[in-house]
């Protein structure tokens, strides 16, 4: 039986033997992992239209699209049911989302980098009113932000937009 040292002096290093130094073969490997990974995608408010038709591939739903002139609003209908509507200015960014469905989405993916300013605002709202029910409807309105929220089991919906890319023309209650 083979004991450790004889195990390492027999045990092929397959970096050196292809002639890269164990390190930078190490990250270039983990590098390559990396980018192979699929990357979860739901259009994130501020970003550009492109990610529509990868939101679609996704939720291997179905889309529609209409033009309202001041804006494109790209509907993806899953076949659960859940119902999500991104809201494209003349610009090419994604300027509000709305969501129906049985499950409220992830609205990490679906805020992007606007759902730390969701969280932050929700603690200052839920700190102010200690008594708010647990089920109540969640309305944030900063400057940067408009987020209404709501639903129970199998029925949830609600809107996020921001108001600086909202073009004008819009209402806020267009997007729903």
């Amino acid at each position: 039986m083979l004991d450790e040292q004889h195990l390492r002096a027999y045990s092929v290093n397959i970096f050196r033997f292809v002639g890269v130094d164990s390190g930078a073969g190490a990250r270039l490997l983990l590098a390559s992992l990396l980018l192979a990974l699929p990357a979860p995608a739901l259009a994130v408010l501020g970003d550009n239209a492109a990610s529509v038709l990868t939101d679609q591939a996704r939720m291997k739903g179905t889309l529609r699209s209409v033009d309202n002139r001041t804006y494109v609003m790209h509907e993806i209908t899953a076949p659960t049911g859940t119902v999500v509507r991104e809201f494209v200015s003349p610009a090419g960014a994604v300027f509000g989302v709305a969501w129906e469905g049985q499950f409220p989405p992830d609205m990490q993916q679906l805020l992007g980098p606007y759902y730390q300013q969701a969280q932050q605002a929700r603690q200052e709202t839920s700190s102010a009113q200690q008594q708010r029910q647990r089920r109540a409807p969640i309305a944030i309105e900063t400057p940067g932000l408009v987020m209404y929220q709501t639903g129970h089991m199998r029925n949830f919906h609600g809107q996020a937009y921001i108001p600086q890319l909202v073009p004008q023309g819009v209402q806020s209650s267009d997007i729903r």
